[in-house]
C-alpha cells in the first residue's frame, strides 16, 4: 500500500537534509546527488559539511545546532530565499548515549531531547506552515526501532524515539489531505560513529550506504514506515505486538548475558 505521493524524478528535487555530516546522513546526501537533487546540507560541523558539499555536484553546507530554535528560523528562512519551496526535508540529526538505571545521566538525558526531539519541533514550527501553503513537499524523520518499545540500556534514547514514531503517525494523518507526504524512518543497527560506542552486540549491522539506498526505495514507494534491515525489524516488528507478559519475558531471555 502507498501511503504518500510516490518521490520519483529525482533530478532538481529540493531537498534539506538535517544531520548530514556523518553516518547515514552523509551517505544518502552523496546519493541523492548522484541522483541530481539540489541539497541544503545542515549539522553542527561546519568543516565536515563543507568538505562534503565541496565533494557534491548540488549541495550547499548550511551550517546548523538544531537545538537552537532561532538558528533554526533562520536556516529556514536561507532554504526558503534560495528556493522558495522545498521537496523533501530529511530530519536525522540525532544522538545517543547507551544508558541503564545504575549509569542513568539527567544531563545526558536532557542532551539527547534537546538533540533527537526538540530540534524536529523546532523545524516542524517553520516547515508546516510552508509546507501547507505549498500543498505539497514530504517530512521525512528519522527514528530508530529502540522506539518500538521499551528496551535495556536505552533510557534516554528509547523515550525520545518513541515520541518521533508517534509524531510521525500524528503529522500523517493532518497533513495527508493537505497532500503533503510523511515518512518514518525506522533503522536497525548501522554502521556509524555513534553506534560504534555499543557494548552489546549488533546483530544484522548494515553499512550506511545500505541504509540510505532503504530510504531512497522507501520514499520512492510511498512507504510510511521505512525499516530496514528487514531480517532484523521484521522481528523487532512482531514483539510490538506481544502482551506485556510475554514481552518482558522475551526481552530478559533475548538480553541476559549482554554486557551492561
Amino acid at each position: 500500500m502507498s501511503f504518500n505521493p510516490k518521490l520519483s524524478q529525482w533530478a532538481n528535487k529540493r531537498v534539506w537534509l538535517v544531520g548530514a555530516s556523518t553516518g547515514i546522513g552523509e551517505a544518502l546526501a552523496r546519493q541523492l546527488d548522484q541522483l541530481g537533487c539540489k541539497q541544503m546540507l545542515s549539522a553542527r560541523s561546519a568543516d565536515k559539511l563543507a568538505t562534503l558539499a565541496g565533494e557534491l555536484q548540488h549541495a550547499t553546507a548550511l551550517p546548523l545546532d538544531i537545538t537552537e530554535q532561532a538558528a533554526v528560523k533562520e536556516a529556514f528562512d536561507t532554504v526558503m530565499a534560495a528556493w522558495g519551496a522545498v521537496d523533501l526535508i530529511v530530519l536525522m540529526a540525532g544522538t545517543y548515549s547507551e544508558m541503564s538505571v545504575e549509569g542513568f545521566d539527567i544531563e545526558k538525558v536532557c542532551q539527547q531531547i534537546d538533540v533527537n526531539l526538540n530540534g524536529t519541533m523546532y523545524v516542524l514550527a517553520n516547515a508546516l506552515p510552508k509546507l501547507l501553503e505549498q500543498k505539497s513537499g514530504h517530512l521525512a524523520i528519522v527514528s530508530s526501532v529502540a522506539g518500538y518499545r521499551g528496551l535495556p540500556n536505552s533510557l534516554a534514547y528509547g523515550p525520545t524515539k518513541a515520541a518521533l514514531i508517534n509524531l510521525a503517525e500524528a503529522l500523517h494523518v493532518e497533513l495527508k489531505p493537505h497532500k503533503v507526504g510523511v515518512s518514518v524512518v525506522n533503522p536497525g543497527f548501522v554502521d556509524t560513529p555513534l553506534t560504534r560506542k555499543n557494548t552489546f552486540p549488533m546483530p544484522f549491522l548494515i553499512t550506511a550506504e545500505k541504509a540510505a539506498q532503504e530510504i531512497i526505495v522507501g520514499l520512492e514507494k510511498g512507504e510510511f514506515e521505512i525499516h530496514f534491515p528487514k531480517a532484523f525489524t521484521r522481528t523487532l516488528r512482531m514483539l510490538r505486538i506481544l502482551p506485556y507478559s510475554l514481552y518482558f519475558a522475551a526481552v530478559r531471555r533475548i538480553t541476559a548475558g549482554q554486557k551492561k
